[in-house]
């Protein structure tokens, strides 16, 4: 019975065999796709920390040696390096690496055609060397190269929205055998650093145009100023100096930096409105009739209906349009009384009498400080901010005790 049962037994036993053989092929398979998929989940996780750095951050540096950092860690490499094009000067220079044994390699600087990047970068391709040792390209290996012990090299152009604006290096100290998944992933990183490089360049050249357009009105609002001080020469000079004592006593009153911007300008423009003042009213030299009065007054208005229309200068307004309003009710042009006055304005008003009281009118020498500081005491609680007075009063003597030492 055994030996009619031996040819059976046989045959499950290789049954058995093959069972076993499919089972480990099935694990061995399961294996390498778990590993893949591993990877593929590394490799998304790398893109998506370069791109959380792209989006929070406008530090290009910052952005760069995270690129780096994935770039190293997920294509198995022992360095990197990002060489920027300077597109007026043609050339690639260094701008972050990871992985280099010395700080030599952040004097490269190559012109656009010249070396391995350079060539890289003209030809808009991938040069790839993964072994040095099996086919020896065309050119002499840099020193640099050599001193690092590097076996293997990939440069990658950096291209954004048709531009090349960089180089992508890897270097490996090893010859490398990468797959057509590690050539996409190379790619990949490249078009991220692309990216990073391209919104860093855009964000500075935007940054850079609105500090010369800021510059461009604030040296028009000068030319405004000084070409009202122009106009009556018995103010000359009046607009400089009321603008930097009203800034420090803005800031002492604890208003912001964003804040005393617009109070520079407001001082600067403070009589902008006597634009729309008749000659012969405002450089009359003698004292001004009631109907000359009444257009006198009007120059605050005139000023709201100048400025308003200019969105740049219409936090700047308060200054121009409320200068002349006092404390009690009485000023003009709509009689705000007390805090309806914008703390800006009651503050320049201050200053404003000071430095009319200070200064010499032909009709009139000015008043030495004592005379003048006991004006500003008289008018405190009626024209004149109280709390303002006692802050101007302080500011004084902080000023002389500076000037005396």
């Amino acid at each position: 019975e055994k030996e009619n049962r031996a040819p059976e037994l046989i045959i499950a036993n290789k049954e058995l065999a093959f069972q076993n053989e499919e089972k480990e092929k099935r694990a061995t398979e399961l294996t390498i796709a778990n590993q893949e998929a591993e990877r593929r989940l590394k490799h998304t996780q790398a893109l998506r920390a370069i791109d959380i750095a792209i989006t929070a951050s406008t530090d290009l540096q910052f952005t760069l040696k995270t690129a780096l950092d994935q770039a190293v860690t997920e294509l198995g490499v022992d360095a990197a390096s990002v060489l920027l094009l300077n597109p007026s000067t043609h050339t690639l220079k260094y701008a972050a690496g990871r992985g280099f044994r010395s700080n030599a390699y952040r004097r490269t600087q190559v012109r656009l055609g010249g070396g391995l990047a350079g060539k890289a970068a003209l030809e808009r391709e991938i040069f790839a060397y993964p072994d040095f040792t099996v086919n020896q390209p065309n050119f002499t290996i840099p020193k640099l190269m050599a001193d690092e012990s590097f076996a293997a090299y990939y440069a990658v152009p950096l291209i954004a929205k048709g531009f090349v604006n960089g180089v992508l290096e890897i270097f490996h100290r090893a010859p490398l055998h990468p797959d057509d998944e590690w050539l996409t992933f190379l790619e990949t990183i490249a078009g991220q650093v692309a990216i990073a490089i391209d919104s860093a360049t855009m964000f500075n050249d935007l940054h850079r145009s609105n500090i010369d357009l800021m510059t461009a009105y604030d040296t028009t609002i000068e030319g405004w100023s000084h070409a009202l001080d122009l106009r009556d020469k018995e103010t000359e000079g009046h607009t400089q100096r009321v603008t930097e004592m009203t800034i420090n006593f803005a800031r002492s009153a604890g208003m912001t930096e964003a804040e005393l911007v617009h109070v520079r300008r407001g001082a600067l423009l403070h009589d902008i409105g006597k634009m729309g003042v008749p000659d012969h009213i405002l450089l009359k030299p003698d004292k001004l009739t009631d109907e000359e009065w009444v257009a006198m007054r009007k120059h605050p208005t005139f000023a709201y209906e100048l400025l308003l229309p200019i969105a740049y200068l219409r936090p700047a307004l308060d200054i121009p349009y409320c200068h002349h309003e006092k404390w009690d009710g009485t000023g003009y042009p709509r009689g705000l009384k007390g805090e309806q006055i914008p703390l800006a304005a009651r503050l320049f008003a201050i200053v404003d009498v000071w430095d009319a009281l200070r200064s010499d009118r032909p009709y009139r020498q000015g008043w030495p400080n004592e005379k003048a500081i006991n004006h500003i005491k008289s008018l405190s609680g009626t024209h004149f901010d109280p709390k303002a007075v006692d802050l101007f009063l302080n500011m004084l003597v902080e000023l002389s005790k500076d000037q005396a030492e």
